[in-house]
């Protein structure tokens, strides 16, 4: 039959079957695209010249928290914001600025909402596309999602302002007790210091076991007095309910049981093999911390002290920053201390 042809209508045949193969193999190549896109992770979506959304894949559904619709308007997400909560329109977003402006759009942060009212902060990174001539036919947007990143960071800012604080704070408590020890040598001094130092360290200690959630009362109390508790474990008795402490109030009861432990040790009921204490706590009452400190065994006491040395001194400033009250019994047997926090 070709040969009933002319030239003309051969060529133009073949020219035929050229544009068809041609458009076959486009078609290929867009499925392929297409199939890949859909392979991938991460959200992409693609739209026309116009900002009409013409492609996204099944990442892109999953970001969003819905099906987006072909033929909507810029962007693929239901509600967008600035990453300072400011609302942001959708023919403002980077998208709608990329095909505007007909440049990509880089280092930007945005967040979305889904229907469900969760959000999500991410990066986009819409960039236009353009045929072999440089028109500008479409664009492609990729949405990373840096939700997980956006909290480690607010994770580590709050970390670095607690650990600020904490240090502003055991810098001030380090600075009274230095200022307030007092001793007859420089030896006893300096083991006057390092004990009052050592209690604060072991706080620091145990909120690092716990990730900064808190102290155990039980394990400071413990800590403080194993030194005095004897082979038996009968010369010291400690009740009560574990409670976990924030930081302040971890802080001051270590403190305020190490001067009370020192003290006792001095020239209360720990200084002498027969002397026994007693340590116990209560948080179910019209208080919310009561500590009760009580001695028994020790030198018999005709009457209160004249001297207020630090410990003392140490106890009943640490207690009236947490609005808390000390109250002091000097009996015979021994002393007795109730040390309560009404806002622990």
């Amino acid at each position: 039959m070709l040969d009933l042809l002319g030239h003309s209508d051969e060529a133009r045949i073949g020219e035929i079957a050229r544009q068809a193969a041609s458009r076959s193999a486009g078609a290929d190549s867009e499925r392929r695209f297409r199939d890949l896109l859909q392979a991938l992770p991460a959200a992409i979506y693609t739209t026309d010249a116009e900002g009409r959304i013409t492609f996204f894949n099944q990442a892109c559904i999953d970001f969003a928290g819905r099906t987006p619709e072909v033929g909507a308007m810029w962007c693929v997400t239901w509600k967008l914001y600035l990453p300072d909560g400011t609302p942001l329109p959708h023919d403002e977003c980077p998208m709608a600025i990329a095909l505007k402006q007909n440049r990509p759009v880089r280092d930007v942060e945005a967040v979305a909402e889904r229907p469900d009212g969760s959000r999500i902060c991410f990066m986009p990174y819409p960039t236009p596309l353009r045929d072999e001539r440089g028109r500008l036919v479409g664009a492609v947007n990729m949405l990373v999602d840096i939700t997980a990143r956006k909290q480690a960071e607010q994770r580590m800012m709050l970390l670095a302002y607690e650990v600020d604080h904490r240090s502003n704070n055991l810098l001030a408590v380090t600075q009274a007790m230095l200022r307030l020890t007092k001793a007859e040598t420089a030896a006893e001094f300096q083991a006057a210091f390092q004990g009052r130092l050592s209690a604060l360290a072991n706080v620091q200690r145990l909120f690092s076991a716990s990730r900064w959630t808190g102290a155990s009362l039980k394990t400071i109390v413990e800590d403080e007095l194993r030194p005095y508790a004897g082979g038996d474990g009968e010369r010291i008795s400690i009740t009560g309910d574990d409670i976990r402490l924030p930081a302040t109030l971890a802080q001051s009861i270590a403190v305020a049981v190490h001067e009370l432990a020192t003290n006792a040790a001095k020239y209360g009921s720990l200084s002498t093999p027969s002397g026994r204490l007693e340590i116990r706590w209560e948080a179910n009452g019209a208080e919310p911390l009561v500590l009760h400190w009580s001695e028994r065994g020790g030198p018999r006491v005709n009457e209160p002290p004249t001297r207020k040395g630090f410990g003392i001194g140490a106890v009943d400033g640490i207690i009236r920053t947490l609005r808390g009250r000390v109250t002091r019994w000097w009996k015979p047997e021994g002393l007795v201390c109730e040390l309560s926090f009404p806002e622990a």
